[in-house]
């Protein structure tokens, strides 16, 4: 069997693949974990499940694109051919869909934790996971509808939550700006020290369970006479009986050709990585005016965040990054460091923010795991369980069909 892609989704799949079985080889050009995973705010879990797209979200929309370094821009060059997307994932927007998606998103995010204890074991996962919870912080006094839909999505879902005032942020966070009003602690969140680690590490137990890792790039999967498939790599040719497409943002060009393509649009997320931070956060932050977040990670404090509509061709816009240091600093006005690194992923996101598990259409043995945007590290181990459970027969541990790629 081969997986294609090496990233969270990737290798979390191979591995409980493996455990069934099953012999396994991840095709890749880069190692595990060196592109989308790499550089995230390493959240591995999150209780609130709201997709990206809901209503009082989307009348900041217009608001946002008018401002070039704002939390979402879309490049003009790019605009004609990601409008379709846009109108989908406005549509997505509707209230009755919001539930639908944030409920597949709950129960697929439920057991992520326990996935990753069982991935890697507890010595490591205590080693690189802090289950220290997670802040959310804002600019304005009063709520405004999106907040107003999210505290609801919380509530029926039994999501703990705990107000924040002023003074509240004052005693956690030393140092914090006025321009921070209030805030919202999620205790039971969690996140890595270093989310290439983690992968690495779920990589490593793949080897010991027998599979291997191939770095070659997959440029055309061709169906078999009798089943099975035939892959065409940039150095060999492959074959398997059963393939998962775990490729992120680059899957549609692998199943463009087989007529299985997805609604997939990439969301391009930058991050600036800031070594010897003069602040020492206590649990991740997110400040939602901005849509961007401070992760204490074990190299520095990661400042990771905001969405850029602009394709898989289009160079990285270095100020996307730097601007990131400017929100920080608004934050935290006393913040310094030493010399900061600028990175750029491509987040492979669906209109609905529900990923896409399951067997592709129309093609037996195929199988689809891509479609996280914001939660791939999130998702990551659970989504790796449901698709060895869907591609062995076991008994799934939850619903797959809301994330069925025949959804769309």
């Amino acid at each position: 069997m081969i997986v294609i892609g090496a990233g969270i989704v990737g290798v979390s799949s191979a591995l409980y693949l493996a455990r069934a079985g099953l012999n396994v080889t991840v095709v890749d050009p880069l190692p595990p974990g060196s592109a989308t995973s790499f550089g995230n705010a390493g959240m591995v879990r999150h209780d609130c499940n709201v997709p990206v797209a809901i209503p009082g979200m989307l009348r900041q929309v217009p608001g946002w694109l008018l401002n070039p370094l704002g939390p979402l821009v879309l490049r003009p060059s790019y605009a004609l051919k990601a409008a379709p997307w846009l109108l989908r994932w406005i549509r997505a927007g509707r209230m009755d869909r919001v539930n639908i998606a944030a409920d597949a998103l709950w129960k697929l995010h439920e057991s992520n934790l326990a996935c990753y204890r069982d991935l890697i074991g507890n010595d490591t996962f205590e080693a690189l996971v802090r289950e220290v919870g997670g802040i959310q912080i804002w600019e304005s006094e009063g709520t405004g509808l999106s907040d107003r839909i999210t505290a609801e999505i919380n509530r029926r879902q039994g999501v703990v939550t705990e107000p924040l005032s002023r003074r509240d942020l004052e005693r956690l966070l030393p140092g914090i700006s006025p321009i921070a009003k209030r805030g919202l602690l999620y205790p039971n969140n969690a996140h890595t020290i270093n989310p290439h680690r983690l992968v690495t590490a779920i990589a490593d137990r793949v080897r010991q369970a027998g599979g291997s890792f191939a770095s070659e790039r997959v440029l055309k999967i061709i169906p078999r006479e009798g089943g099975g498939y035939t892959l065409i790599t940039n150095t060999a040719n492959r074959s398997a009986d059963k393939v998962v497409v775990a490729a992120g943002a680059w899957s549609n060009r692998l199943l463009e050709p087989l007529g299985a393509t997805l609604p997939l649009e990439t969301e391009r997320g930058y991050h600036l990585m800031l070594p010897s931070p003069s602040i020492e956060l206590p649990m991740p932050l997110q400040m939602k005016n901005r849509g961007f977040a401070l992760s204490p990670m074990e190299h520095g404090l990661r400042l990771a965040g905001t969405v850029e509509i602009a394709g898989l061709e289009a160079a990285p816009d270095e100020r996307r990054s730097e601007i990131l240091l400017s929100h920080a600093r608004a934050l935290f006005p006393d913040l310094k460091g030493g010399e900061p690194t600028m990175w750029m992923g491509y987040r492979p996101s669906l209109p609905d923010s529900v990923p896409a598990i399951g067997q592709a259409e129309r093609h037996r043995s195929l199988y689809i795991a891509t479609g996280h945007g914001h939660t791939g590290m999130i998702g990551g181990g659970s989504t790796g369980r449901l698709l060895a459970e869907l591609v062995t027969g076991s008994q799934p541990h939850i619903d797959p069909a809301p994330y069925s790629p025949a959804r769309f």
